[in-house]
């Protein structure tokens, strides 16, 4: 019993740990975006603030190119998500299914593929943007974060539809349903936690993602792309403002998606 116990106050504590590690400079940066911008260099700072102000979120978002960004953030995300489960789900649900040759290379291949920085394909990736006509332009942006995103979505929809059971989609087949069918009708609809949690870090990785956003594109920058360029030249609440408005989408688009993820891990 002693045991037990001393095993579950670990784990709360050891949870408890990391949910602060996580919210407390969330916070911080949070007091900071909702303050007066002279309120920025008052130190120590209270815990819990005795003003709120939107002056400092205004001035954030009244700033030259940040509502466009925002856009082509959006923009560059969306895409993200449709290529990259449009490649990686089939592409999963083969490796999946299917035994053939060369299976356990692709998969080497696919891990392989994140051993490489983004930084030493920067000048290649540029000059080859520019010979297609992909440079700045929010597209060309969008097939780098899918070609980033993709391994992950191809290993994870493959560990969620090995979950799924093939004798389900057998059974579909023997009531007349081809191969393509039964993946539509039962395969994918009992993978769709799954294919929602990809979903959710494609998106976290595309809407953080800064250094191929920022050397292959000039005027459509997206905004982690534009708060990087602006941050030597910016006053110090604007670097808070700027970095809680990047923190935000990706909260709520997780909010919103929690259910999937509670699906896939059991919840309710």
């Amino acid at each position: 019993m002693n045991a037990r116990t001393v095993d579950r106050t670990l784990i709360y504590g050891s949870a408890i740990l990391l949910a602060l590690w996580v919210i407390v400079p969330f916070y911080l940066i949070f007091l900071s975006a909702f303050s007066r911008p002279n309120d920025v260099f008052v130190y120590p700072k209270p815990l819990i603030p005795t003003s709120f102000s939107t002056e400092t979120m205004e001035f954030f978002l009244q700033s030259t190119g940040v509502f466009a960004s925002v856009l082509n953030s959006i923009a560059v995300a969306a895409i993200t998500i449709v290529l990259s489960l449009a490649l990686g789900a089939p592409a999963g649900y083969a490796l999946a299914r299917f035994t053939f040759r060369g299976r356990q290379g692709f998969q080497l291949i696919v891990l392989a593929t994140k051993m490489f920085p983004v930084a030493i394909l920067s000048i290649p990736l540029a000059v080859a943007f520019l010979r297609l006509g992909l440079y700045d332009n929010i597209v060309g942006v969008a097939l780098v974060h899918t070609s980033m995103a993709l391994p992950f979505v191809i290993l994870v929809t493959a560990g969620v539809f090995a979950g799924v059971s093939n004798e389900l989609e057998e059974a579909a087949m023997t009531l007349g349903c081809s191969r393509f069918t039964a993946f539509l009708r039962v395969a994918l609809p009992l993978a769709l936690p799954g294919l929602a949690a990809a979903a959710i870090f494609t998106f976290v990785i595309s809407w953080n993602e800064v250094f191929a956003a920022s050397i292959l594109t000039l005027r459509q920058r997206t905004l982690p792309a534009l708060v990087l360029f602006a941050l030597q030249q910016s006053p110090l609440y604007f670097k808070f403002a700027g970095g809680f408005f990047m923190v935000m989408p990706a909260v709520v688009f997780i909010f919103f998606m929690r259910r999937y993820l509670l699906n896939l891990w059991g919840g309710r």
